[in-house]
């Protein structure tokens, strides 16, 4: 007889949930960035459009009574907390191995990236692969390992909420800029919208998304 337990185990080794992080209070925004209006889209429809492109189990992270009417939702276990909880709520309920977190205000980010950072991250050990651009690492573009959840956990019981000063203590992935242009990635998909002005910019700018 066929052991389902054992299709389900593998399943959930190979296979990848994305998270969109759409539970910041958009304090220098002055509106909720989900539902802010970009080309035809709002910034939450986008995303769930180019997780779309890599997996078909997607969940939001947020309020529940806000977005359960859009798809599943995870909400926070320690809150008030920024990114750090979201990414650890997102891990500590997942059912797969690979997860691919995703920030609510990376309108740009292209849908060939997000394939090419998991095919890095599934040749990978690491617990954490993730881009690095201008110097800076952008933990909310990146796949964890579930194995993150108990790091994550720990900052955040010792009321620590920094992110990157977690990656020096599991084995972690840096797609360097270098990488990312010589593939044929601009640096630009990174591009993302804090205040009123980035959005005008962004809503005037050649780069605005269109449709894929």
């Amino acid at each position: 007889m066929f052991d389902n337990r054992y299709d389900q185990r593998v399943k959930n080794a190979l296979g990848l949930t994305a998270f969109i992080l759409a539970g910041g209070k958009s304090s220098r925004m002055g509106l909720d960035k989900a539902f802010l209006q970009l080309g035809e889209e709002t910034l939450l429809a986008r995303a769930l459009r180019l997780a779309g492109a890599v997996t078909e189990d997607i969940r939001i992270v947020g309020n529940a009574t806000k977005f359960s009417a859009l798809g599943q939702v995870v909400e926070d276990i320690y809150r008030d907390q920024g990114p750090l909880s979201g990414i650890h709520a997102a891990l500590s309920g997942s059912q797969t191995e690979l997860n691919l977190v995703l920030a609510i205000d990376l309108p740009f980010m292209d849908t060939d990236f997000l394939n090419y950072l998991l095919r890095r991250a599934r040749h990978s050990e690491a617990i954490v692969t993730l881009p690095r651009v201008a110097e800076r690492l952008q933990p909310l573009c990146a796949i964890y390992r579930r194995a993150f959840a108990a790091v994550a956990e720990e900052s955040l019981r010792n009321g620590k909420n920094k992110i990157d000063s977690l990656f020096a203590k599991v084995g972690t992935c840096v797609i360097e800029e270098q990488e990312l242009t010589h593939g044929g990635f601009s640096p630009a998909i990174f591009r993302n919208l804090n205040t009123p002005d980035d959005l005008e910019k962004a809503r005037s700018s050649q780069l605005e998304p269109s449709a894929e």
